[in-house]
């Protein structure tokens, strides 16, 4: 070690400026749950990498993003992204902010995307907070609650974001199979580790798209203990007509409701997203939030026009749900097995092979069709994402090229 960057207390000039990354009450809460200072420096480093986080998180965050990554020319229905944009009504705003791109906030776009949402959702104003994108946020609740003490707990398969931040911050993972058409086994999830930090529920479930009920959340909510968080990541909620887990936080400092409009609402380049909690709660999350960054103009005045659009979000959902049924029984008359119980924009196809040559035989196709992955519970399971019905008739072409039962 160069002496230049060694200090009296032996930690180096590098690891202490980024240890000093983070706020000093989130400093000490970190020792107090017991990581050391090169952890909190690593910790910093997490937080701190925003979008370019996947570089710490390991080689299977890294395989995940570029496997979400477009392919030109390809039909892209690998990504869960929504098949079309963002409604004209917010084409619009977006195109009015970056005509006053200039300012940072040139007419409270923030405020009013807040006050917007609050009302939607039947929420005091306080318990709103927007970010730039849901990757982020879930990345800083993972640090907020989690520990080498405290572990997360999930169902398998889910989304594996909380998992590999859980891991990168040396947290105990505990993982609750889900059966098969089913949402999540709560009772499971909390014998998996009845003293776990952070409860995760993906509802609609990405991938399966299975639905939690509203009175299973509420049974882990009342069961987990009371020193643990409950975090509902519901981004594709708006692909379904269940309620939401927002109506349960009421005065509660235990739940978390996540949201994004990267899904129905066509917005996944925009880069907006949505915690709903307790004050209290927004004010933990922020303290391991991202250290640099904000919210793009565009972004918050696109999301405040496109969230009070009941009428064409009905019409969006219709539409994904017709694609998805018509798909869905072709290859079941087919013989090829679906899993059941989706109500979100994907489904989950058991080729009986394995997941990864079917998604590089339907991408060697004319037809060009980039399909989803797989996760490793079930290794001949691919998640195929719902688009236009061009896309899917398109799909439905390439699989009866490649596929022998």
């Amino acid at each position: 070690m160069n002496a230049r960057n060694e200090r009296p207390d032996g930690r180096t000039k590098g690891t202490d400026d980024m240890t000093m990354m983070l706020d000093k009450d989130a400093r000490d809460d970190l020792i107090e749950r017991g990581y050391s200072r090169r952890q909190l420096a690593e910790v910093a480093a997490l937080l701190g990498a925003g979008v370019a986080a996947s570089t710490l998180l390991g080689s299977g965050a890294m395989a995940q993003q570029q496997a979400g990554r477009g392919i030109k020319g390809a039909v892209r229905i690998g990504a869960n992204e929504c098949w079309t944009g963002p409604f004209p009504s917010g084409v619009a705003a977006a195109a009015e902010a970056a005509s006053f791109g200039n300012w940072y906030d040139p007419d409270n776009y923030r405020g009013d995307l807040v006050k917007t949402v609050a009302s939607v959702e039947g929420l005091p104003e306080t318990h709103v907070m927007p970010w730039p994108g849901s990757g982020g946020p879930l990345v800083s609740i993972v640090a907020a609650y989690c520990s080498p003490t405290k572990g997360l707990v999930t169902a398998d398969p889910t989304f594996e974001s909380a998992w590999r931040t859980a891991d990168y911050m040396k947290a105990p993972i505990a993982k609750a199979p889900q059966a098969i058409g089913k949402g999540h086994d709560v009772k499971a999830m909390l014998a998996a580790n009845p003293n776990a930090g952070l409860y995760y529920i993906c509802t609609p479930n990405n991938p399966t798209g299975t639905i939690t009920p509203l009175a299973d959340i509420q049974w882990l909510l009342d069961n987990k203990p009371a020193d643990s968080m409950l975090l509902v990541d519901e981004a594709y909620i708006h692909f379904s007509e269940s309620p939401s887990a927002a109506t349960l936080i009421g005065n509660r400092k235990d739940i978390i409701v996540m949201r994004t409009f990267s899904k129905l609402f066509g917005m996944a380049g925009v880069r907006l997203g949505l915690t709903f909690a307790d004050p209290e709660v927004q004010k933990r999350i922020m303290l391991f939030g991202p250290a640099a960054g904000g919210l793009a103009i565009t972004a918050m005045h696109c999301g405040n026009a496109v969230y009070t659009e009941a009428a064409l979000i009905k019409a969006r959902r219709n539409e994904m749900i017709a694609n998805r049924e018509e798909t869905i029984a072709w290859l079941t008359k087919k013989g090829i097995e679906v899993q059941p119980g989706s109500q979100a924009n994907m489904f989950m196809v058991n080729w009986k092979k394995p997941a990864k040559d079917m998604q590089a035989a339907l991408l060697a196709t004319p037809e060009k069709v980039q399909i989803g992955r797989s996760w490793a519970i079930w290794p001949t399971v691919s998640r195929v994402t719902v688009g236009s019905a061009d896309d899917m008739a398109k799909f439905r072409a390439a699989v009866d090229k490649v596929y022998k039962a």
